[in-house]
């Protein structure tokens, strides 16, 4: 499940820390208590959260141009991330919660815009192993604002808990996935005659 909001900053950052505890951090990096765990033990090895070298931002240009300059649409930014973890048996339920903030830029961006997030869950080694990976299309409503804070929350992550030997080397790895967002819908033309 994805709960997701674009309301005033202050909306989102005492959401943020109702669900993660109060005075979260910028990169804050919190093992709570669920509010309900549903019969879990909260997990207290819970992996670190990262954002992904190169994934901070996601910026959007105008249409075959590059997101530069004047002609930069709009540009989302990661400031901050939370996480918890419940074991459940051999599975493993992570919620991972991200704020971040749109900003509108000179060429102008429409009244809504979607962030695709990627959360990835990697075992680090020699080798990096990746155990879990969900891509979220995160919609944010500009409406006539140009700057925008937006949050969401993830609760529906879930991956096989790992042998102790080897859960200290997982991490979350959180950050925009250009590659994972959704093609503008071209505005419809009225009907001629």
């Amino acid at each position: 499940m994805l709960s997701s909001s674009s309301d005033s900053s202050s909306g989102i950052g005492s959401r943020f820390s109702q669900l993660f505890g109060s005075g979260s951090e910028s990169k804050a990096q919190l093992v709570g208590t669920p509010p309900d765990p549903a019969g879990g033990t909260v997990d207290p090895s819970c992996p670190s959260v990262t954002i992904r070298e190169g994934t901070a931002t996601y910026a959007v240009g105008a249409q075959g141009k590059p997101a530069t300059g004047s002609d930069l649409r709009f540009q989302g930014t990661l400031v901050q991330y939370a996480r918890d973890c419940t074991r459940m048996g051999g599975q493993v339920n992570a919620r991972i919660g991200v704020e971040g903030r749109v900003i509108v830029g000179p060429a102008g961006a429409p009244q809504s815009v979607e962030m695709p997030i990627r959360i990835a869950l990697v075992q680090e080694g020699v080798q990096p192993k990746t155990i879990a990976t969900k891509l979220y299309n995160t919609p944010v409503d500009l409406g006539d604002r140009t700057n925008v804070p937006f949050s969401f929350v993830v609760e529906d992550f879930s991956y096989p808990a790992p042998p102790p030997a080897v859960a200290e080397s997982y991490v979350f790895y959180i950050g925009f996935d250009p590659n994972g967002a959704k093609p503008e819908r071209p505005v419809k033309k009225g009907r001629k005659g």
